[in-house]
């Protein structure tokens, strides 16, 4: 039986299975129902800000609509159940719908989504991701409709439909593929619907991907590219087991509320951070501005202040914070702070437009070693922890 047939011959089973509160247990790696396996990590609260609540998110997953292993009617119950607050669903779209989403499917993910959504409580997401073999893959929340190599098959295209529908987009595992979104090119109109680049994807750090074969970091092309975009993790789980694995990416999110429309506000502002460790709360302040926004600064001191927490399990933990700014292949990092997890962190670096736009906090664990280092001797050779959305200069 191929894996369409089992969608379609199972789905009121499976709805079934998948319904909150059902008696289902979680088996070969599938919650459904079972109650959160999460450690409660670090209360939900900023020490450093207000109006918000930090709620955890995992905006790429994939089911058997497209290359996935799972049944679709399992996986928000899954992501629910492992501690998240925020999940989506975003399978591939192809050319003719080949081992990608169909319109039927498309409308199925819409139906799960809206099934599984309870506002204030749980935000479940419709997405897709458009997939092209050497452009890269683009993830895109917040539409109606979905569009497809047919449809777009350029980078071009594919920012003017985003535009005219409204949605939001971010780069997905970022220099993966050869062209790399056509190395960034900058598209101003499309400057506010890409919203993310995916820093942690799986159990990888992008920040140096494609550097040892002559590559610049995919964070220093995107964003000395134009591009404002924050910084997320994701697990693109593929297997059955949502929301569960740890060390894969996550996204903490700073909402107002946990509905759509907070979500939306909060992804828009870039009002969030990368990380691969569950629990994980992370709150930056520059010159008294959040991460995600705008220094009206061209040069002078920046007094940074830094939330960094997960919870009783890392208390005292020590920590890095690296000063990132851009460099030339690769970020120049221009200072680095210990820290300690469970304490809010003060420090002052000066910062001179002249030497670039943007500016991002990395957070690492000096006792481990990045699985995927850049130039000998730098300082993000260190196992990240996590990444603040940028901060940008302007004049």
């Amino acid at each position: 039986m191929n894996r369409r047939a089992l969608i379609a011959g199972s789905g009121g089973l499976l709805m079934l299975a998948a319904t909150p509160g059902s008696a289902w247990a979680r088996t070969a790696g599938v919650a459904t129902g079972a109650a959160p396996v999460r450690a409660t990590g670090a209360a939900r609260a900023s020490a450093i800000s207000q109006g918000t609540t930090l709620v955890h998110a995992d905006l790429h997953n994939h089911t058997l609509m497209s290359d996935g292993d799972g049944d679709p009617a399992l996986a928000f119950e899954s992501m629910r159940s492992a501690g998240l607050d925020v999940a989506a669903l975003t399978d591939h779209t192809t050319l003719f719908a080949v081992n990608g989403l169909s319109r039927s499917e498309w409308n199925r993910t819409g139906q799960l989504a809206d099934a599984a959504n309870q506002p204030g409580t749980y935000t479940a997401l419709r997405g897709f991701e458009w997939s092209h073999p050497l452009l890269g893959h683009v993830n895109v929340w917040y539409t109606g409709d979905f569009t497809d190599l047919g449809g777009s098959s350029s980078m071009s295209r594919l920012y003017d439909w985003i535009t005219a529908t409204g949605g939001i987009s971010g780069f997905n595992h970022p220099g993966r593929e050869l062209l790399r979104f056509n190395d960034f090119a900058y598209k101003a109109a499309m400057r506010d619907q890409m919203v993310g680049l995916e820093m942690f994807n799986r159990g990888d750090d992008y920040l140096f991907d494609g550097w040892s074969s002559g590559q610049s970091s995919p964070l220093n092309a995107c964003l000395n590219a134009g591009w404002r975009t924050g910084l997320t993790g994701v697990t693109d789980e593929h297997g059955t087991d949502w929301g569960h694995p740890e060390g894969k990416g996550r996204t903490g999110l700073w909402v107002a509320e946990n509905t759509r429309n907070g979500v939306l506000a909060a992804m828009r502002s870039r009002n969030f951070f990368a990380t691969r460790v569950s629990g994980l709360r992370l709150d930056a302040t520059a010159a008294g501005v959040r991460m995600g926004g705008t220094l009206p600064l061209t040069g002078g001191d920046v007094r940074f202040v830094v939330d960094l927490d997960r919870g009783p399990e890392w208390a005292g933990k020590p920590l890095r914070i690296q000063v990132l700014r851009p460099g030339n292949r690769a970020p120049e990092v221009v200072d680095v702070i210990d820290a300690e997890a469970g304490r809010v962190t003060e420090f002052t670096v000066p910062m001179d437009l002249a030497d670039g736009s943007w500016v991002v906090l990395r957070v690492s664990d000096p006792t481990r070693v990045n699985d995927s280092p850049g130039p000998s001797g730098h300082p993000c050779n260190d196992w990240g922890v996590a990444y603040s959305s940028p901060w940008w200069l302007t004049a």
